[in-house]
């Protein structure tokens, strides 16, 4: 466990805390973070938050990347939150599968949707019994958001609240991560890879206003080098598990859902970019209308932002809708 602080004369200093917890698998470490108010020590369900990754890239990299000093992360810990993120298992800096150090096409896609939802569990048992509570929020980002609202649908005496950005949904067009068969163990993806799917429908003259090159600059630099292995290859790749790509093909690209959002309960807010490409805002429309039995519904559209709108100009719009959302009460 590694802790880091900030100024102790600050009152809205935040404490930060690294720590490997064990999977529900053998021999799987993973990656958890956290950010909170120094001198805080017991917080309540509704300010307890986990954030959930998407299928290509870690969450660390993602949800604490300090644009202009200050990332998603240190935005509600600086609200009075206790905020986790968790990398998956292939994913930053948890553990790898062995398959993910032979050629892709040695193996079979790894890390699939039920084996991430362990991943997911075992961060929810591990911060409910740490910190004393019985109940959390989730925040899932795409892949992420399946796996919350999977995990929320099984287990929703454990969720005060639920937020589903950038959702997915059945589409009729290829996963827009590949879907190209047979499908290896995983995928790479270069800086230039990453760029073109981040700005895809997006106007030419738009795109520098959107994501200033610095910011997109800074979450390569950090996202690239959290894979050692693919940092070695010329161009410098980041190797994706392909397990979730199969899940999309036997699933959402097959017309049959993967979960059931009709088994929601907790409030839920659904929020999405309108020049989102990856989940187009008729997807997140389509969750919405299926989360028929949550006690509290909302869905917003954000104008002028991507599927990664949480690192683009727009970001505090997403921030601002999400907070308002975990803070109301009742």
């Amino acid at each position: 466990m590694t802790m880091h602080r900030g100024n102790h004369d600050d009152p809205h200093t935040v404490v930060t805390e690294e720590r490997y917890i064990p999977a529900k698998d053998a021999g799987i470490q993973l990656y958890l973070r956290n950010k909170r108010p120094a001198g805080v020590t017991a917080f309540g369900a509704e300010r307890t938050v986990l954030l959930v990754h998407g299928s290509s890239y870690p969450a660390h990299t993602a949800f604490d990347l300090p644009l202009d000093g200050m990332s998603w992360m240190d935005y509600m810990a600086g609200r009075g939150f206790d905020v986790h993120c968790l990398d998956l298992r292939g994913f930053g800096r948890s553990t790898r599968p062995p398959e993910m150090d032979r050629a892709a096409a040695a193996a079979e896609p790894v890390v699939d949707t039920s084996t991430a939802l362990r991943d997911v569990a075992a961060a929810v048992e591990h911060i409910l019994e740490s910190r004393s509570i019985d109940r959390l929020c989730l925040i899932g980002w795409s892949w992420g958001a399946t796996l919350v609202g999977a995990y929320t649908a099984e287990h929703g005496e454990r969720v005060a609240r639920l937020v589903l950005y950038a959702p997915q949904w059945l589409r009729d067009t290829p996963h827009p991560a590949g879907g190209c068969t047979p499908l290896g163990a995983y995928r790479t993806i270069t800086v230039g890879d990453a760029r073109q799917r981040w700005l895809s429908g997006v106007p030419e003259d738009r795109r520098d206003a959107l994501v200033p090159p610095a910011w997109f600059d800074a979450w390569a630099s950090a996202t690239f080098a959290s894979d050692a292995g693919g940092a070695t290859q010329e161009p410098p790749v980041i190797r994706a598990p392909n397990g979730n790509i199969a899940d999309s093909m036997t699933y959402w690209c097959s017309g049959r859902p993967l979960y059931d959002p009709g088994r929601i309960r907790s409030p839920t807010l659904v929020v999405v970019g309108a020049w989102d490409a990856d989940t187009p805002v008729a997807m997140a429309e389509q969750v919405f209308r299926e989360l028929g039995a949550a006690s509290q519904r909302r869905m917003v559209v954000i104008g002028d932002a991507t599927h990664t709108v949480l690192l683009e100009r727009n970001r505090m719009q997403l921030f601002r809708e999400t907070q308002l959302f975990l803070e109301e009460q009742g």
